[in-house]
């Protein structure tokens, strides 16, 4: 167990729940450390069930691309805590996130908190020390309630796609969702939603409305249209002509363009090529990633392997929209956590797969048996029982494939951390 590792169960110990939506315990804090959230840079907050990952990732590299520097911060985290706090472009390293835990724990003393609040206070901590031209806010659940709605009005707030997913915090329709996850509008920020169901986006417009936010929706205040090689943007200040994203998927075009919007919306000034540069340098892991050794070692000479997090109804959708578009059959190997609508997520990508396998790791977090996954399914799935041999069973008739893992980020952390592994040991 490392330092950081250690002082996060310690954390653990001083509330009962591991999430619990209130914001009057990080405010405490927070007023105790002299309000850090107040003295952030510009700041565009991004809420949403899907692609918030994604959008933060568009917005940082188009950022970075104009020669700014943003703060980042956003969860959860796959292979080490630090990659959820980026400060003026750089990922936090040990000594200061170290330094930052003991600050707030000292502060904090016993008093309740959850692990999350601390973890936000930390990143405030941080990010008001050091200088940087923007700070790039992820929702971690919700909105209203979530820890970071403490912080004040952003130049920017983005709604990324809404879906049915932590229904026992957030309520058991889309609508519900759509209006906690709406929270984070506030008065006279400009707001930015893409391509939503019409009850959804009924919610956001009325939120926006009630609150005096200007609403710029995708199909109305802008717009994308992507072609075989490239997309046009176009909002009311001009169009832009740029190359395809660099994370795959048709959904990552609705991601771009509320990354885009916010951008052009928030005052901030960003030359328009950095725009197409950001679409080419956007990184962010278990989206839609091709996986290199030494899990494609596994599958005969041509194959492709992918990895994918998605998780939810929204994810799957996003997923059978790509198995549609690539040609030929695709294999999946899913993974869940215990708390996912399994069924649900297998109702929609089963239709679009050539086989699917279930597959549990020993060190995946809340992994579901993968029993339950073959339930799910209604005896569809087979057993893998795990990603390797479900690979090297793909690869017994020597016939190059194409497979994607999917199902949990918690999976896609095990698989990436392996992968990282296999690198550090053979470069």
């Amino acid at each position: 167990m490392t330092r950081i590792d250690a002082r996060l169960e310690r954390l653990h110990t001083l509330y009962p729940r591991l999430i619990d939506l209130r914001l009057e315990r990080l405010e405490r804090l927070l007023a105790a450390l002299g309000n850090p959230e107040r003295r952030l840079p510009p700041i565009i907050h991004v809420a949403g069930t899907n692609g918030k990952g994604s959008t933060c990732a568009f917005i940082r590299a188009i950022a970075e691309a104009a020669g700014l520097r943003p703060h980042v911060y956003t969860s959860p985290h796959l292979v080490r805590f630090n990659e959820r706090i980026r400060i003026a472009g750089a990922l936090v390293d040990d000594d200061v996130l170290d330094a930052a835990l003991a600050e707030i724990e000292r502060v904090n003393d016993t008093a309740p908190i959850t692990v999350f609040e601390a973890i936000t206070a930390a990143a405030f901590l941080l990010f008001a020390a050091q200088d940087a031209d923007l700070a790039v806010i992820e929702v971690g659940l919700g909105g209203t309630f979530d820890a970071t709605n403490v912080i004040p009005p952003p130049v920017a707030a983005g709604i990324t796609a809404i879906s049915l997913d932590h229904r026992e915090f957030l309520g058991d329709t889309e609508t519900v969702i759509a209006r906690e996850k709406a929270g984070i509008i506030k008065p006279d920020v400009y707001t930015v939603t893409g391509t939503q169901p019409p009850d959804i986006f009924a919610v956001i417009e009325e939120t926006a409305r009630g609150k005096g936010a200007s609403l710029a929706a995708r199909g109305r205040e802008w717009f994308v249209t992507p072609s075989a090689q490239s997309f046009g943007f176009e909002d009311a200040r001009g169009r832009l002509d740029l190359p395809h994203p660099s994370l795959g998927g048709a959904h990552q075009f609705d991601n771009a363009g509320i990354a885009i919007a916010s951008l052009r919306g928030s005052g901030i000034a960003i030359p328009e090529d950095a725009f197409a540069t950001g679409m080419i340098r956007a990184e962010w892991p278990a989206r839609l990633q091709r996986l290199a050794s030494p899990f494609v070692d596994l599958l005969p000479s041509g194959s492709s392997l992918w990895l994918d997090g998605a998780h939810n109804p929204g994810g799957a959708h996003a997923i059978a929209g790509v198995l549609r578009d690539w040609p030929g059959p695709t294999h999946l190997i899913v993974g869940m956590k215990q708390s996912k609508d399994c069924a649900e997520f297998l109702r929609i990508v089963m239709p679009h797969a050539a086989s699917i396998q279930a597959v549990a790791e020993p060190e995946q977090h809340l992994a579901l048996p993968v029993d339950q996954i073959v339930a799910a399914s209604g005896g569809i799935a087979t057993v893998g029982p795990d990603v390797a041999t479900a690979l090297r069973r793909l690869a017994e008739d020597g016939e190059a494939k194409r497979v994607m893992i999917c199902g949990s980020l918690y999976l896609a952390g095990v698989i990436l951390a392996r992968a990282q592994a296999f690198a550090s040991v053979s470069g």
